[in-house]
């Protein structure tokens, strides 16, 4: 079975910086696509980031809103998937979720960003 928690999350003032973390169990996390998303209340769950398997080098792709601010990374010894957040805005405030191949889900971690 497999399973995903993420941690990290948290209240940050705009220009701070948190980590999320995503551990990952019951399936093999290297071969695996992982992807961050995040949904704002009352708005649809949308794409944050992505990093590629260890077989596709581990490529990363970041949608506009977060490029230059966000490092998504995978520690595949550890099994767990990273977002390292800096430079933080109000906007940036959502539940923050991590996927497998878009299949498997999280619970979600809370991110606010007060002004």
């Amino acid at each position: 079975q497999v399973r995903l928690v993420e941690s990290g999350g948290g209240l940050v003032q705009a220009g701070g910086s948190l980590r999320l973390s995503c551990v990952v169990s019951g399936s093999i996390f290297r071969f695996s696509a992982m992807d961050w998303y995040r949904q704002a209340p009352g708005k649809e769950r949308t794409l944050v980031a992505t990093i590629s398997s260890i077989s596709s080098g581990s490529r990363t792709y970041y949608v506009d809103a977060v490029k230059g601010r966000f490092t998504i990374s995978r520690d595949n010894a550890k099994n767990t998937l990273y977002l390292q957040m800096n430079n933080l805005k109000p906007e940036d405030t959502a539940m923050y979720y991590c996927a497998q191949e878009g299949r498997y889900w999280g619970q979600g971690t809370q991110v606010t960003v007060s002004s």
